[in-house]
């Protein structure tokens, strides 16, 4: 992975630690599940898939991520908070790093914290395979649809194959993100060199603009986990 014009994680959970200080919030404090279930958290984690239903956003970026978004908030008739505008994250880092349980975590992590929120999950490859025109299918209502969405993860960007027809759904997605400043949690493992050279110019730089980055790095934790097993098994 290649990532030559990377922001300091440490700088961009500096400049989210400022923003939250001066609404008067205490980013120490992590957002954690309440002891009485959240109703929208227990009713998500039958949308989250299995393996992400304990996902914990633990990353100091990540985490004060969640705390901005929460803050800026509107609150609703009932007085909960719901999403409005907000920053992006691009999630980067090699295969097994944890980049879709930092994104997973995150969605829990505002639920559990009374953040009303619409969100909704897929990867770049699902997403192109939801919307390729076919039969009975409205793609464009769907495109809309993601336009729209407060909330939205795009996971694994980059790693499906590319195409002219690819890359003009990606740039109408995240354009019409990026105009409405809508939140937007996007993992990749490449860097935004190879980034660029996938999704295009267009597309590159937007993301460039309105997301802050986050660089997940360190072992495969999937294959960790699985020599622990070997190793467990063999003792």
């Amino acid at each position: 992975m290649r990532d030559t014009d990377a922001q300091p994680i440490g700088g961009i959970a500096r400049r989210l630690t400022g923003i939250l200080k001066a609404r008067g919030i205490d980013p120490s404090t992590p957002v954690s599940e309440d002891a009485e279930p959240s109703p929208a958290l227990a009713a998500a984690q039958a949308r989250i898939p299995a393996r992400y239903q304990n996902a914990v956003a633990d990353h100091p970026t990540v985490a004060a991520w969640v705390q901005e978004i929460a803050a800026a908030g509107r609150r609703g008739p009932h007085g909960s908070v719901g999403i409005a505008e907000g920053r992006s994250l691009l999630i980067v880092g090699t295969t097994g790093t944890g980049k879709t349980h930092q994104a997973y975590g995150a969605v829990r992590s505002l639920l559990a914290a009374g953040v009303r929120l619409r969100w909704k999950a897929t990867t770049a490859a699902d997403l192109y395979a939801e919307l390729r025109p076919r039969k009975d299918s409205d793609g464009e209502r769907e495109l809309q649809d993601l336009a729209r969405c407060p909330l939205l993860i795009i996971d694994d960007l980059g790693a499906a194959k590319a195409s002219e027809w690819t890359e003009e759904i990606t740039m109408r997605l995240i354009d019409r993100r990026y105009t409405a400043m809508l939140p937007t949690l996007v993992t990749t493992n490449l860097g935004m060199a190879d980034l660029r050279a996938h999704i295009g110019d267009r597309v590159a730089s937007r993301l460039t603009e309105m997301t802050d980055k986050v660089i997940l790095d360190g072992p495969d934790r999937r294959r960790a986990i699985a020599a622990e097993r070997r190793g467990l098994a063999a003792a």
